[in-house]
Formats: structure tokens, sequence, C-alpha cells
């Protein structure tokens, strides 16, 4: 088993060292995921949970916002019917 893993490590090993375009897409494939989660986030995505939810309370806060939203989604879902239903008895 232990020959296995050598010769999986010396495969991927000798791929790497004698790479020369792949290399340069691996920089480039490294660099943009650097971009994408580091840079981007700071300046894009917030921490949302920080700011609205108290120290603690992160769980019950999510918990109850995706209970909000289901209900909203009802409610509309349930209007969206009655505003059918009433035009339907217009016509």
């Amino acid at each position: 088993m232990k020959d296995f893993f050598r010769k999986v490590y010396r495969l991927y090993y000798d791929g790497f060292t004698q790479m020369t375009i792949g290399r340069t897409l691996w920089i480039i494939i490294a660099v943009k995921l650097f971009i994408m989660f580091a840079i981007l986030k700071v300046f894009f995505f917030p921490d949302f949970l920080e700011e609205h939810a108290p120290e603690g309370q992160e769980a019950e806060y999510v918990s109850q916002q995706l209970t909000n939203i289901t209900d909203t989604t009802t409610l509309l879902t349930t209007q969206a019917d009655k505003h059918h239903e009433q035009s339907i008895i217009d016509n």
C-alpha cells in the first residue's frame, strides 16, 4: 500500500516538474482564485451577520430570517391565488 502512494506521488511530481504551459495556467488559476476570494470578498461581501445579529445569536437570526421568507412566500402565493380567483369571477 505504501508503494502505491509513492507511485502516485512520483506520477504527479514528475508531471508538474515537466510542465511548461500547464504551469502558467496553474499560476493564472491561483491568481484568479486569490482575487475572487481574498480581494472581492473584502470589498463586495461585508459580514452581514455581524451587523444584524447579536453576538452568539447568529443561528437564531438566520433561522428567523428563513422562516420569515417562507411566510412571505406563502402570503404572496395566497394573494396571487385570490387575485386569480377574482379575475375569473369578474370574467
